[in-house]
């Protein structure tokens, strides 16, 4: 029989999805072979340890289901910790933006040199949350740090940035802005150059001014951008570790307690893995309700063009 009397063989819909799905999942394994093994095992067996008294080595002891729940909603201790968390986003997040603009809004200006401004205002998105840390410990520094040098010579008083209950959470925010400063002025930058210039220039010939252009125009266009900042900043806040256990350990009598600091004092101070297993878990529950509320609120006033 010659090629052209052979019937064509014709898959059906049914059989050419499943082969494209059988493909996909090929393609997935591997990551999903990753998330497995570094998030969605871990994630259970959390969950499994938050429901036991663990030995000191971590080993699963008497099972007490939500008691360890119950205790930590009991604790004044991890309530303080949830309060210390909530102003530490509070001082971090908004004004880890309302620097960031500004500052990407000068770097967005086409100027001769603007590279090097670009690179500087960005810069400390290379540097580690430790080397932040160590850096701002030597500035805010009771006896030799620059800030009081400062203060020092327009006659003010001496203050103890890491010592003070009033002025360590804000000291230890202020690391944490200035290390999250590089990532944000990154990516308003980049929401800044995708602004239209069309829609700017009829802006102004409407009769718009400068605060006209910025806040009907500009703001809408690097809404998305915002939103993004807002969502990611809040996230990492509340898992904020590093700056708080270099500069402060928690005090002074527990003013930089946050959550992700008392988690880590139970586990491995304490020995009470059971404890702080349901601690984290609190914590993922806490992250996924404030995303979702950003999502829910915030969202609907973003413009997606």
């Amino acid at each position: 029989m010659s090629e052209a009397a052979r019937p064509s063989v014709r898959r059906s819909p049914r059989s050419a999805g499943g082969s494209g799905l059988a493909a996909a999942l090929g393609y997935l394994i591997p990551s999903l072979a990753v998330f497995t093994v570094f998030v969605f095992y871990p994630l259970v067996k959390n969950v499994q340890l938050s429901l036991y008294e663990t030995s000191p080595l971590g080993g699963l002891g008497l099972f007490v289901g939500a008691g360890n729940y119950a205790q930590l909603l009991g604790d004044p201790a991890f309530l303080g910790s949830l309060r210390v968390t909530f102003v530490f986003a509070l001082y971090t997040v908004p004004a880890g933006i309302l620097l960031g603009l500004p500052l990407a809004m000068l770097a967005n200006r086409k100027i001769r040199g603007i590279i090097v401004f670009r690179t500087a205002y960005s810069f400390t998105i290379a540097v580690s949350i430790a080397a932040a840390a160590l850096i701002w410990e030597w500035l805010l520094d009771p006896n030799v740090g620059v800030l009081n040098y400062l203060l020092g010579l327009v006659h003010g008083p001496k203050i103890g940035w890491l010592t003070d209950p009033r002025w360590a959470l804000p000291a230890v925010a202020a690391t944490t802005v200035w290390k999250d400063l590089g990532f944000n002025v990154v990516v308003l930058l980049a929401a800044l150059q995708g602004v239209p210039d069309e829609l700017v220039e009829a802006a102004r010939i409407d009769g718009a001014g400068q605060w006209g252009v910025f806040r009907n125009v500009v703001v809408p266009a690097i809404s998305p951008g915002l939103f993004f900042i807002g969502v990611v900043a809040t996230i990492g806040v509340l898992q904020s570790f590093g700056q708080v256990n270099i500069l402060t350990q928690g005090g002074p009598v527990g003013a930089t307690n946050v959550i992700v600091y008392s988690i880590y004092r139970n586990a491995f101070f304490n020995f009470r893995f059971g404890l702080a297993a349901a601690q984290a878990m609190l914590l993922f529950v806490l992250v996924l309700i404030l995303t979702g509320l950003q999502f829910s609120v915030f969202e609907r006033f973003v413009t997606y063009q």
